[in-house]
């Protein structure tokens, strides 16, 4: 068997720059850094790594030479990315490739709460859930007690943020059930933008999904979700909902086959898909003062570009524009050096110009 170079010392002996080390088992090639999809044995991990062979760090941590954490390693100890490893006193950094999120659907029925803890101690939403090993599920959003539906969770807080916030600007669709009869009025008032207590709300659309009487159905979608936000749109133009499902948000669908109360996973290359799907930057919202309206009465219109100065004024020549004369009394001062007084004083004759400041009393557009 050929035997490769070691260390001078002979025994097994390594000095502290374990990263210079060179086992028995390793070749003179140059590689990058290992990446490890999930948490393995410690001695087969720095092993893959090149510090020895996994027999050699057997030994190793048997010796006390390797320790997790600041305690002595064991054999077969598994470590994972928030553990940190030293051999002979020295950080070993492992790299981990990063986990892809893991993303769960669920269809809600009425009468259960989407939150941990309930001073009423109604039944949650959670309890159903599988448990997650180093983590915890996120609720995309929420439902109302009384409301069924679609419901999304995720182990990702960044995924379930891009999910949720009003600039991705995904799309909810909700299948409703009035207690009255929907007019051609009353619809266009619901996708022109009707006024509740926290602001407009308006439906992306509206359809007619069929049924008669009581028994009446409609689907909606609109782009963002505020509190009993549908609910309340009906109550404002004198109708009631009777009852109210989610069926779509943003990409996922609620599936025929899942029943109430159950759950179902995605598979990875579904996420994958999702993680594609979703953009990494949200769509820029413009705030009040950037938005384009018509002043109130007796509101001045605004202009802050008009008047902005752009760098350093510059001094009039002599003969240009205005009083042709001032330049030329300035002319035999004996001071040199003064030929810039006269362009400061008319400064603020230029800035009082009307041209330069809107028109007082302007009030509408």
């Amino acid at each position: 068997m050929m035997q490769g170079r070691r260390r001078p010392g002979g025994g097994g002996e390594v000095n502290g720059n374990v990263a210079n080390y060179r086992s028995q088992d390793s070749k003179n090639k140059r590689r990058g850094p290992v990446v490890f999809n999930e948490p393995q044995k410690l001695h087969k991990m720095l092993a893959d790594m090149g510090l020895g062979s996994r027999r050699e760090l057997e030994d190793w941590i048997v010796a006390g030479r390797i320790s997790v954490n600041s305690l002595p390693a064991h054999v077969g100890q598994r470590v994972g990315p928030e553990d940190k490893v030293r051999v002979n006193g020295k950080l070993i950094h492992i790299h981990f490739a990063q986990r892809a999120p893991r993303v769960l659907i669920y269809h809600k029925p009425e009468g259960e709460i989407v939150s941990r803890d309930d001073p009423e101690g109604r039944p949650s939403v959670f309890d159903k859930l599988p448990k997650v090993g180093g983590g915890r599920w996120i609720a995309v959003g929420r439902l109302d007690f009384n409301t069924s539906g679609l419901l999304v969770f995720t182990t990702s807080g960044e995924l379930a943020n891009k999910l949720m916030h009003p600039s991705y600007e995904l799309e909810r669709e909700y299948a409703v059930r009035l207690i009255g009869e929907l007019t051609p009025e009353q619809s266009k008032k619901l996708t022109e933008g009707i006024e509740l207590e926290d602001g407009i709300a308006k439906f992306n659309s509206l359809a007619d999904g069929g049924g008669e009487g009581s028994n009446h159905w409609y689907r909606v979608t609109l782009s963002e979700g505020r509190n009993r936000e549908v609910r309340r749109m009906f109550e404002a133009i004198g109708l009631t909902v009777s009852r109210l499902m989610r069926v779509r948000y943003g990409p996922f669908e609620l599936p025929r086959r899942l029943a109430r109360g159950k759950s179902e996973e995605l598979k990875a290359e579904q996420v994958e898909k999702l993680l594609s799907v979703v953009p990494a930057k949200g769509k820029q919202r413009k705030g009040p003062a950037e938005e384009a309206r018509p002043p109130v009465d007796g509101e001045a219109p605004t202009s802050p570009k008009r008047g902005r100065r752009r760098g350093p004024r510059k001094p009039r020549e002599a003969g240009e524009g205005g009083n042709r004369a001032a330049p030329q009394q300035s002319a035999p001062s004996p001071q040199g050096g003064e030929g810039d007084a006269p362009a400061r004083k008319r400064a603020p004759r230029r800035r009082r110009r009307p041209s330069a400041k809107p028109a007082a009393g302007g009030g509408e557009a």
